[in-house]
């Protein structure tokens, strides 16, 4: 899995683009692993199935919210915002600084982490977008055909376009060839 939304939230939205990407308890924990919510290392052994429908009812819960006002249910959008403002509430896992051997030292986490407290960090996540006029200025869907991916524009001049240069733009650039070498045959 990409992840190249710039926000942990959008990353999440990203999961179910081209198709089902939290087809279990193994691929949501390495998403999870894969964005940071937990230090590399972190086991997750203690995940359950029930966890994997947590994060797809978050995910469908903030896409409404940042695809606002393009969202025509307001009924819809109050929903989702109660629920991630709901999930947001609940205590977050809580990191500590352990020496390694060498002296240094990482952060891990005190206790294993729960499902309510991962969905919380994501759910914050999206309280922060949200309300972060800036950053909700930033977001922005991919202009690459057949793709709905939404992402944070953070580049230079606010002028990205696709959600992956390296694929959608990619493509994109690959169609304008051709298209100009068919006109050049013709």
């Amino acid at each position: 899995m990409a992840f190249e939304a710039g926000r942990i939230c959008l990353d999440l939205l990203a999961t179910s683009h081209p198709a089902e990407q939290l087809a279990g308890v193994g691929a949501l924990c390495a998403w999870i692993g894969g964005v940071g919510l937990v230090p590399a290392g972190t086991s997750l052994a203690h995940a359950e199935g029930h966890w994997v429908q947590g994060f797809r009812e978050l995910r469908s819960c903030i896409g409404p919210l940042v695809r606002a006002p393009r969202v025509p249910d307001a009924a819809l959008y109050e929903r989702a915002l109660r629920q991630v403002n709901d999930l947001a509430r609940a205590a977050t896992p809580a990191p500590r600084a352990v020496r390694t051997r060498g002296g240094d030292l990482v952060r891990e986490l005190a206790a294993p982490p729960s499902c309510a407290a991962l969905l919380a960090l994501v759910a914050r996540d999206a309280v922060e977008l949200l309300t972060d006029p800036v950053a909700r200025a930033a977001v922005r869907e991919c202009e690459g055909d057949n793709c709905s991916l939404v992402y944070l524009d953070t580049s230079r001049g606010r002028r990205r376009r696709w959600c992956s240069s390296e694929v959608c733009g990619n493509r994109e650039r690959v169609a304008r060839h051709r298209r100009r070498a068919a006109l050049a045959r013709a």
